[in-house]
């Protein structure tokens, strides 16, 4: 374990035996740091957190901080990230709320760049990439393979389907469907993700029916519930397609096209 002498390590936090902490950095005592994590200068890791194996963290990204959340009254909520995640400087990540999970996820090998922004009770899945200055609100929950590029932004309560594309300073106030490329202000989708869906090793025959089905849905100029209606009930369409159909429907179900506005707490009366 090598800890420098200029940084402040709680003795009740729990580090791996070969985890590196550089100079003016601070951990918590509620914090847990995995085998080979890395935190460079002025890294600050604070609360409940728990950090899985090989994870790097760079100047300036503060882990586990309080909610940004004026309803919050320091109840023992959690940030769980994962393994072989990298978050860039000036990253924030702050753990969830009660009217939620209480807890605030980040899966594997994700790769955060500089002055992003996880807000509490956002959900991050494997592989998930953000661009500099991206912001993500409250009970986001973002899929894997995701892609959000620089200086965009997420209402709360979205979800982010896998495999998609949002292109950079994009306003994101609906859910993002699976599979899609989707980019402007307001933003819409414009394409399908096929590099996306080759890097992830989708066959090809999937990608040239999710063409098939994008042109459906998004070109016919029919009403979107009779052309889902239509599918779900062929046969032959690979499960990717009834992922995304099943994604649309669900989006459907929530206000304004949030399907997680759907399963809001109710305020007490």
């Amino acid at each position: 374990m090598a800890i420098s002498k200029l940084a402040v390590v709680s003795a009740k936090a729990e580090l791996a035996a070969d985890v590196e902490v550089g100079p003016f950095c601070y951990v918590g005592p509620d914090v847990a740091l995995g085998a080979g994590t890395v935190l460079l200068p002025n890294v600050t890791i604070l609360g409940r957190t728990r950090i899985g194996k090989g994870n790097v963290f760079h100047p300036h990204s503060t882990i586990g901080a309080p909610p940004q959340d004026i309803s919050y009254r320091d109840e023992p909520t959690s940030v769980e990230i994962g393994d072989e995640n990298v978050f860039r400087e000036c990253v924030t990540v702050h753990r969830g709320t009660v009217k939620d999970e209480g807890v605030t996820r980040i899966g594997c090998r994700c790769y955060l760049m500089a002055c992003s922004h996880v807000a509490h009770d956002c959900s991050l899945a494997d592989q998930v990439v953000f661009g500099n200055n991206v912001l993500i609100g409250g009970h986001v929950h973002v899929q894997s393979g995701v892609n959000i590029n620089g200086g965009a932004a997420v209402h709360p309560f979205t979800t982010i389907g896998r495999l998609a594309y949002v292109g950079g300073l994009t306003r994101i106030v609906q859910d993002v469907p699976p599979f899609m490329i989707v980019e402007g202000h307001p933003s819409r989708v414009r394409g399908i993700n096929v590099v996306g869906m080759r890097r992830a090793g989708i066959a090809d025959d999937v990608a040239e029916a999710m063409g098939r089905a994008y042109r459906r849905i998004y070109r016919h100029g029919r009403p979107r519930e009779e052309i889902l209606d239509e599918m779900e009930k062929e046969d032959g369409w690979p499960d990717e397609i009834r992922f995304l159909c099943e994604f649309l429907r669900n989006a459907a179900r929530g206000r304004h096209g949030r399907f997680r506005e759907a399963l809001r707490k109710k305020p007490p009366a």
